[in-house]
């Protein structure tokens, strides 16, 4: 039983930081990428639906994307869904491929992304400590219970706290090289 508690506990945190990951792959650095695009949907007949699921992207040099549909009719939609997304971008269309140049980010824009960067490091911290209270409390309850001894449930508190303790690290890591990509010119 304690053991399902902590088997709970990692895979809640495992899914806090894949969607902290996901968060950070919107965040535009100075290089063009793929996965910056995976949030954007274009509206396909009536149906919300992922860039990647109407179109290709690819990346021709390092500063463009270019998006070529499957279907002509839908570029006006992809390039109303790529102004829409709040990501600063202004494509243009040939008709044919709407492309998306990645204009220089400015030093005062950059350090604007790394304090971005920084609050939604701490709102994932946050939301990893918080699933370490609630463990915390079933495992307490357990004891009380008489489900399991004082023993085991200190030792299962100390598990509890080290799993916390490399999670807080993990999301540090991830951070630190978030931070440095977009600091890189």
């Amino acid at each position: 039983m304690p053991q399902s508690v902590i088997k709970n506990l990692n895979e809640k945190i495992e899914k806090t930081i894949v969607h902290y990951k996901e968060e950070l792959k919107g965040i535009r650095t100075g290089r063009a990428t793929i996965s910056m695009f995976d949030n954007i949907k274009v509206d396909y007949y009536g149906t919300p639906t992922p860039l990647a699921g109407v179109a290709t992207l690819s990346i021709p040099e390092p500063r463009m994307v270019t998006v070529t549909p499957w279907e002509p009719a839908l570029i006006k939609e992809i390039e109303k869904a790529i102004q829409t997304s709040q990501m600063g971008f202004n494509p243009s269309n040939d008709g044919k491929v709407v492309r998306i140049p990645f204009p220089q980010l400015t030093e005062d824009r950059r350090k604007d992304l790394v304090k971005i960067i920084k609050k939604i490091s701490e709102d994932t911290k946050v939301a990893v400590r918080n699933e370490r209270r609630d463990a915390n409390e079933q495992m307490k309850k357990l004891e009380k219970d008489k489900a399991i001894g004082e023993d085991e449930s200190k030792k299962m508190l100390e598990d509890i706290q080290k799993i916390t303790d490399a999670s807080i690290k993990n999301i540090d890591d991830i951070t630190v090289a978030k931070e440095k990509e977009v600091m890189e010119i």
